[in-house]
């Protein structure tokens, strides 16, 4: 049994207490937070309000990190530097710099990390880039993606507001919908961005152009209580492929309608969507990475890269 420390225990980290609740071969045993009463949530684990206590303390094997964005590569540098295997809530920095800083520190220890990007590991996401790729419906002629909220009023010190230290909606919002395009379709030619950006909402549109077809993408805070929508619409040559609040259907050309909304392990006519958690199953490739020795490339430093440098583009 691998034993996990968790670090940051904010609202992301529930998804996470969740996903390694489904791993047999590792626990949670111990967390960190300088929040008292978020630790004590969670009162059959072992608590610590100092990292490098908990380091001191615990023989650990993996670190799963969910604090505030800025303090992502600090963290998980020292902690491989203790041999630890990493699992780090995205973005990995809002500093490009950082991305050979930290995977240099894992290949020096010998040690697994990954960025949780887990749009990668979302069932309907898969979906698309499989339709991309096999070319069932032919290609790909256009997509739309959205990702828009209410500004976040929650968050530990009014972190997220701070553009310093979570970057805004590019990298809090918009950063789920071009990672998962530049790990689906690869770096776009050309990005044309609008954004408008104020103390009360921070909004942007952005279209990325590839060699076919072109990427019409919007994230937003909206400074009014809009409730949090996210989804994407895909035209190819012979269907439509949508996926809007849980819901995901394809409309082919001649009239059929799948419905792959709630669809269970096993038939969902021409085409297999299991009904699965995306937290659970990067923490299961993680965890996979881990017992078989093999560094996990289904993140690529690369794309990490190129997802900050268009990021600070906007």
């Amino acid at each position: 049994m691998l034993k996990v420390g968790l670090i940051g225990v904010g609202g992301i980290s529930a998804a996470h207490f969740s996903a390694w609740d489904t791993i047999p071969e590792a626990e949670i045993v111990a967390i960190c937070d300088v929040r008292t009463e978020r630790l004590e949530l969670h009162p059959e684990k072992r608590h610590y309000t100092s990292f490098d206590e908990m380091l001191e303390k615990e023989e650990l094997d993996i670190l799963d990190i969910c604090l505030p964005s800025y303090l992502h590569p600090e963290y998980a540098i020292k902690a491989m530097e203790k041999g630890l295997h990493v699992l780090c809530e995205k973005p990995i920095s809002l500093k490009e710099e950082d991305v050979e800083r930290v995977y240099s520190t894992a290949h020096k220890n010998n040690v697994k990390f990954m960025v949780a990007h887990v749009l990668r590991f979302w069932p309907e996401f898969e979906l698309l880039k499989e339709l991309y790729d096999s070319k069932k419906y032919g290609k790909l002629l256009s997509l739309s993606m959205n990702r828009l909220s209410s500004i976040p009023k929650w968050s530990w010190d009014n972190w997220m507001k701070d553009e310093k230290r979570s970057g805004l909606v590019p990298f809090d919002l918009h950063i789920h919908d071009l990672d998962f395009l530049v790990y689906a379709f690869g770096k776009p030619n050309n990005m044309i961005g609008h954004r408008s950006k104020r103390p009360d909402q921070d909004y942007i549109q952005a279209l990325y152009e590839f060699d076919d077809f072109c990427v019409s993408a919007q994230a937003s805070w909206f400074a009014a209580p809009y409730p949090f929508s996210a989804g994407y619409r895909a035209q190819f040559e012979t269907a439509v492929l949508e996926f809007q609040q849980g819901i995901c259907k394809i409309y082919e050309v001649g009239g059929n309608v799948i419905d792959l909304t709630g669809a269970a392990d096993g038939d969902t006519g021409s085409i297999n969507l299991p009904k699965s958690n995306a937290y659970a199953n990067e923490v299961r490739y993680f965890m996979d990475c881990v017992l078989e020795d093999r560094f996990p490339d289904k993140v690529k430093p690369e794309e990490l890269t190129t997802v900050i440098e268009l990021l600070h583009n906007l």
